[in-house]
This record gives structure tokens, sequence and C-alpha cells, in this order.
């Protein structure tokens, strides 16, 4: 797929407002600073499509991207930042799942998991709550750049390692870096193929 155009198109706070649901759309998911803005900017070629920043929690909406007039991408906030407040992580993720669970068009989530740390608990509980609600996702392995390579070897066996106690099949599994652009054209490649049987709604 070759990406010829990606504008911003809105954010907004529910999925009641979200566009019409006339086009397939992805969403981007992960902890909180797990690289999301960065593998979407890599993926789109666009330097500056999504907001980058070392400071976590940034995503605070349902952020829309209009790819190619064709398909949306989403931009979902991260999960698990501790120094937001207790009332703001509930609403996030009260909007988290009813965008999952409501969301027709949605085709694919994919699911951000830093392969520069050890499993966390809270990456296994979100792929698990994933799967019980029968939603389709992909896992992205991020930040596979990283000088500690042999480490991030490791970490990515041991998170499917841990994530196979509870998956008698493993969903789809993806190595990305934004430095490198490696995985671009491995997930350009699946939402190219993903998008070639959607039946829009009427």
């Amino acid at each position: 797929m070759i990406i010829k155009t990606a504008e911003y198109l809105i954010s907004v706070p529910k999925v009641e407002m979200a566009p019409h649901s006339d086009r397939p759309e992805y969403a981007f998911i992960g902890r909180s600073n797990v690289g999301k803005s960065s593998l979407i900017n890599m993926l789109t070629d666009h330097s500056k499509l999504a907001l980058t920043s070392g400071r976590p929690g940034k995503t605070r909406m349902i952020n829309y991207f209009n790819i190619n007039k064709d398909w949306y991408l989403v931009d979902l906030p991260g999960y698990g930042y501790a120094q937001t407040g207790k009332q703001r992580r509930q609403n996030w993720r009260k909007m988290i799942e009813e965008y999952f669970l409501l969301r027709i068009s949605m085709q694919c989530a994919f699911l951000l998991i830093d392969s520069g740390v050890p499993p966390q608990d809270i990456d296994i509980e979100f792929a698990n709550w994933l799967g019980e609600n029968q939603i389709p996702f992909v896992i992205v392995f991020t930040k596979t750049d990283k000088k500690k390579a042999r480490q991030g070897d490791n970490h990515i066996r041991a998170f499917k390692q841990k994530l196979g106690e509870y998956w008698e099949q493993l969903p789809p599994c993806y190595l990305s870096s934004a430095e490198t652009k490696r995985g671009r054209e491995e997930l350009l490649e699946f939402i190219e193929s993903v998008n070639a049987n959607f039946e829009p709604l009427h």
C-alpha cells in the first residue's frame, strides 16, 4: 500500500460522536509511552501527523486520521499511566471499552507492546479483554531498534510465552521500529488485505 494522503480529521470524547461508519478503521492502542505516535507517523510517512511526547498520557480523546480518503486510522489514549488521576483513568477506560464494543466499522486493533521492557500484567490483561470480547487484534512489538536488541528479543519471547498461558493460539505478531521503519510494509499490507474485504454499511 502506498500512502498518498494522511490527514487529521477529528478528535472526539465519545464513540457516539465518531465519523459515520462508511469505511474501515484501525485502532492503535497500548500502554502509555509505548511509542504509539511514532509508529503512526512512521506508517503514514508523516513526521507530525500524530503528536509525539516524552510525557505519557498525551492522547486524551479518540483521534481520527483519514488515510488515502479510504480508511481511518484511530489513535486511542494509552492505558496504565499511574500519574493520571483515578477518575480520568476510569473515564479513559470507559471510553476505550465503549469504542471497541460499539464501533462496528473497527476492523482490527493494533495492540502495541514495548519490546524494551519485560512482560507487563496490564498488557496481558488488555489482550485477554480484547480476546474475551471477540475484538480482532494483532500485536505490534515496538522499539525493536534499540541497542539492547538481544534483551528485547528475550522480552518478546517472554511476552508470547506468558500470553500463551491464556491462549491456545496467539494473535498475529509484528516487529516494528519507528526509527528504521521495520514492519511498515508488513503492517500496511495487512491493512490493505483487510480493506479489500470490507463491506460498507448502508
